[in-house]
């Protein structure tokens, strides 16, 4: 993926942190998405909707872009302005109470914003994996804690969250978290490499949020945090059910 193709899209307007588009990159430069045009693809937590308006470009395939703090009509308002408004689906619902039919869709990326609503244990197992397709892909890019701090958010971070610095947890506690079972067949995470340059990119607009951050960006958020990048597969049943036909005539 090019992000400078996306560059005039990227402002003090469509940013909501650290530049989402870098965090993204890094996600489908490292997992390649490849959905057929009649996939669907959910941008869970997709704000302004820039990552939605990208990941419609990137590949082609169907978007439902859900927010629960942007309203889906601002965000039809942009889709349309770029291009995207039939590609592009605007949601506001809550992450916690989704209304979609099971295995909808493709693959679900969430850039930014899953930290908010799903750091309890049990969560994507209930609340996300039953949207998922068999042989799905779930991408995610998160600040967090380095695995080296783990378990000292609260410690560390806490003159700059406040007590929203549980929410920040490391690539290590997040893959425990993702969990295992019977549909998933892998839970990948790592520290991403975009880390400085996402940042240095919203440090640099003038939004309030970004000149408070700036306060704490050498002290704080570049020694202790990182982003968390999380890859996870889910099975493909048809593949495994043929898998154990095959291996029951063998035994016969």
């Amino acid at each position: 993926m090019n992000i400078n193709n996306y560059k005039t899209f990227v402002s003090a307007e469509t940013m909501m942190g650290p530049n989402s588009v870098r965090i993204l990159a890094e996600l489908l430069d490292k997992y390649p998405l490849h959905p057929a045009p009649e996939d669907m693809i959910l941008d869970l937590g997709c704000g302004t909707g820039l990552t939605s308006f990208i990941i419609a470009k990137e590949t082609g395939a169907k978007i439902y872009a859900n927010d629960l703090w942007v309203s889906a009509e601002e965000n039809r308002k942009r889709f349309a302005e770029w291009g995207v408004g039939e590609q592009v689906i605007p949601v506001c619902e809550d992450a916690n109470n989704l209304h979609f039919e099971g295995k909808k869709f493709r693959a679900l990326i969430s850039i930014d914003s899953y930290h908010y609503f799903a750091g309890s244990r049990g969560f994507f197992q209930e609340k996300i994996l039953p949207f998922i397709k068999d042989n799905g892909e779930v991408l995610i890019g998160i600040p967090g804690l380095k695995d080296e701090y783990t378990d000292r958010a609260k410690e560390l971070l806490f003159n700059w969250l406040g007590d929203d610095a549980y929410m920040f947890k490391s690539p290590k506690l997040w893959k425990e978290l993702i969990g295992s079972g019977d549909r998933i067949e892998l839970v990948e995470t790592w520290e991403m490499d975009c880390f400085n340059k996402a940042w240095n990119d919203w440090l640099a607009t003038d939004n309030e949020f970004a000149l408070g951050d700036r306060q704490h960006f050498e002290s704080i958020i570049k020694p202790y945090t990182c982003f968390v990048g999380i890859y996870v597969k889910i099975k493909n049943a048809i593949k495994d059910r043929q898998l154990l036909e095959e291996t029951g005539k063998d035994e016969e």
